[in-house]
């Protein structure tokens, strides 16, 4: 029988990219996500291209939907849990509760909401994977990315504690934590919709990453044999040294 993997954030971004990649390599993929259009868009892409996918309307910060969308499932072999994102910079003194509320729902209690629900499927697989997306921000904050980092923080928190509590079961659990990365979306929707904000993160940087690199990493590491736990990786562009240092051509 088809494995199958379930992708949530799949309408854009990594997540489309990392269900494509998933395809590729075998998988059924469950595309979740909100908008429907994009998500019909990515499916049909995957079929054009040979691969299986199947499009799922859902919203990970609700939990009841979260759980009817479990019960409907008859099989999880891989969860990515990858829907996320960042709303604003502004200082801590600045910063709006609403932004920080919105940050930590889809991303931490997102990824409760899906771990949790689809866990007894991962286990019932006999080798399952869980995947969580944090980010650099996981690990060292920056002026203005507070609640982005107290967010990603949690996702860490969530990981590496999981990872403890299911010792012995049949289940891994993989961090993957990019650095710059330049998605259609992130930046922008973290600027308001200011598109010169968003365009001068990434000004003079020759080669950010892509959404591509991630779902490649994300792939490279669910397809390990299944006694390899890739607990956490860090992933960069080579002009990224660390969170501070970034090469950027004049």
């Amino acid at each position: 029988m088809q494995p199958v993997a379930v992708v949530t954030g799949a309408s854009i971004g990594i997540g489309a990219a990392t269900a494509a990649s998933l395809a590729g390599a075998g998988y059924h993929v469950v595309l979740a996500a909100r908008r429907a259009d994009r998500l019909d868009e990515v499916a049909a892409k995957i079929s054009s291209q040979g691969g299986s996918a199947q499009p799922v309307v859902l919203d990970v910060t609700d939990r009841p939907a979260v759980e009817a969308f479990a019960r409907d499932l008859d099989r999880c072999d891989v969860l990515v849990n990858n829907a996320g994102g960042a709303v604003g910079m502004e200082y801590v003194a600045d910063a709006g509760p609403a932004d920080w509320q919105a940050m930590f729902e889809v991303n931490v209690i997102g990824t409760l909401n899906m771990t949790q629900t689809l866990l007894p499927r991962l286990i019932a697989s006999g080798d399952g994977t869980i995947v969580v997306l944090s980010s650099t921000a996981a690990f060292i904050t920056y002026e203005g990315g507070a609640g982005y980092a107290v967010a990603k923080h949690g996702e860490h928190a969530i990981a590496a504690t999981l990872r403890l509590e299911l010792c012995g079961e049949p289940v891994r659990v993989i961090e993957i934590a990019p650095g710059m990365v330049r998605t259609d979306e992130f930046s922008l929707n973290r600027f308001r919709g200011d598109s010169d904000k968003a365009a001068a993160v990434y000004a003079g940087v020759r080669e950010p990453l892509t959404a591509e690199d991630i779902a490649d990493t994300i792939t490279w590491a669910v397809t390990r044999p299944a006694h390899v736990n890739v607990d956490l990786l860090v992933i960069r562009p080579r002009a990224q040294a660390a969170q501070y240092k970034v090469y950027r051509e004049p």
